[in-house]
């Protein structure tokens, strides 16, 4: 407890330092914080780097140390997650710079790194946590962090033997995608091609249903930030694997299909994709419908948001075309579909009552 108050006090009075002082008067005090026992020392001390290396002037004192570096970056591997986290987001704040990213990378601290990371299976997915971090800035970070050998060293982890780890690799590579330098390198490596193939080759592998919903999220988002269009006519595995498991019985992937399909369906492009595909997309639909009305109460939220995107039009979407479409949807939901959403909101829970009612608003 004293530690604790001592702790909350000195972070009141260093917050009132600039990181220029703060970083030439207490840098050895600030190492001895990261060795400190106590968590919250730690981080602490950690808070503080971050806010010094934010600062181009005060970020030389630090890229000067070698020592502090060396001692943030063995914080990844504490057993406190938020020790951990601290030490990333701090190791983050460092790379904006090409002076940050050359002692990251181009110096004996990749090593250091690299060692770290060879701790255990928790710790190994904490440093690609900071690599993909880094590589979202900009395409030159992607390209240390690509020359580090850090990024192929991911993307093998997506055919790896364990099927945990294959799906926390694929949530990674995902974030990877979220910029469009990512996106433009993971194609250029043929991650694309190869996750498609995963998700063909899913149904022979009796595991998949652990890393499958990862593998339709990650081409779900890209044709969200890309194209509805060109994503599902590229690689339809992707788009017949998210109505197979609309109409799974599987609650974990019936969830995500549902979230991809309010997600296609957020877009007039994405809604023209799924038109086209006739009698396979009304099936969906159908059983969209079911399970608003009589699913699992988290399955009936997902269902009514996912109906809700599909029928949503803004003004300027208003065409005579468009128009006609999303209200043929409508009267495919059920023989009577303005009473059943009526029906649902009536019901006594609040999620189910505000999704009904956002239909309503379509």
């Amino acid at each position: 407890e004293q530690v604790e108050l001592c702790v909350d006090i000195l972070e009141r009075i260093l917050m009132a330092l600039s990181p220029v002082s703060l970083a030439q008067n207490y840098r050895v005090e600030l190492q001895r914080g990261l060795t400190h026992p106590n968590e919250t020392v730690k981080i602490l001390a950690l808070t503080q780097i971050g806010r010094i290396v934010e600062q181009p002037d005060a970020a030389t004192e630090i890229l000067n140390n070698h020592d502090i570096l060396r001692a943030v970056i063995h914080c990844i591997r504490e057993e406190k997650m938020a020790v951990a986290k601290q030490a990333i987001l701090s190791l983050s704040k460092l790379s904006h710079s090409k002076p940050g990213l050359d002692k990251l990378f181009q110096s004996d601290l990749l090593k250091v790194m690299k060692d770290v990371m060879a701790t255990s299976d928790i710790v190994r997915y904490r440093i690609y946590e900071l690599v993909v971090e880094i590589s979202s800035v900009s395409p030159i970070s992607l390209g240390y962090c690509a020359n580090s050998g850090f990024i192929s060293q991911l993307i093998g982890e997506l055919t790896g033997d364990d099927v945990l780890i294959r799906a926390t690799a694929i949530e990674m590579v995902t974030t990877l995608a979220h910029s469009q330098h990512g996106r433009q390198y993971l194609s250029q490596q043929g991650i694309m091609d190869k996750i498609s193939n995963m998700i063909r080759g899913a149904e022979t592998d009796s595991f998949s249903s652990l890393y499958l919903p990862g593998l339709v999220k990650f081409f779900g988002n890209l044709a969200i930030m890309d194209s509805p269009q060109q994503v599902c006519e590229t690689y339809p595995a992707f788009q017949n694997k998210v109505f197979e498991m609309a109409l799974d019985p599987d609650p974990a992937l019936i969830g995500v299909a549902l979230d991809t399909l309010g997600l296609l369906g957020s877009t007039v492009e994405g809604k023209q994709v799924l038109q086209k595909t006739g009698e396979k997309f009304k099936a969906v639909l159908l059983r969209m419908s079911q399970l608003a009305s009589s699913g699992a109460t988290d399955l009936r939220v997902r269902s009514l948001d996912a109906i809700s995107q599909l029928l949503t039009l803004q003004p300027e979407q208003q065409t005579e075309d468009l128009l006609a479409l999303t209200e043929s949807w409508f009267h495919l939901l059920s023989k009577q579909p303005m009473d059943m959403i009526c029906d649902i909101s009536t019901q006594p829970f609040p999620e189910l009552h505000c999704g009904a009612l956002r239909i309503f608003t379509v």
